[in-house]
């Protein structure tokens, strides 16, 4: 309990705890390679841009549980995040409206090479698998900075 008999944050609590933020610093560079090894070999196995932007987006938020959401937005500001957003769903379109610029159907992959339309297929496949991760990535962030401020919001007592 702070001074005010207000609760702490969770943020503000954890933040308090050495061994947790030791441990957290320690692992978040290998939740983030390992969702981004998700994401790079998704159309070859298991896995996948959704999956891989879910894993890497758990990276963040454990960071923001820990060191507060505040600090995370400190990282990470809204700007960079919402161009993530936006470019990982304009990188999905992209490759869509490439296949039908040449003729093929929206996401034909086999027409952005069509004299090798197996090297088509994987650079397709690839590159919206990129969007996919790097769009999840972002919103699930988004939702957990949102939740985050909602319910700093309401322990301050302002509620709407």
């Amino acid at each position: 309990m702070a001074a005010n008999n207000q609760p702490e944050s969770g943020g503000e609590q954890m933040s308090q705890q050495t061994l947790l933020r030791v441990i957290a610093k320690m692992t978040i560079p290998f939740i983030l390679t390992f969702g981004c090894y998700v994401i790079l070999h998704g159309e070859l196995g298991p896995g996948g841009g959704f999956q891989g932007g879910v894993i890497v987006a758990a990276a963040f938020i454990l960071y923001g549980l820990v060191f507060g959401a505040d600090e995370l937005r400190r990282r990470i500001p809204t700007s960079i995040i919402d161009a993530c957003m936006a470019l990982g769903a304009l990188l999905y379109a992209g490759v869509g409206l490439a296949c039908v610029l040449r003729g093929g159907t929206f996401l034909d992959y086999g027409m952005l090479k069509p004299d090798h339309a197996g090297d088509g297929e994987a650079l397709g496949m690839s590159l919206v698998e990129y969007g996919v991760g790097l769009t999840v990535a972002s919103v699930m962030v988004t939702i957990y900075l949102m939740i985050s401020e909602r319910r700093a919001t309401l322990r301050k007592g302002e509620v709407s």
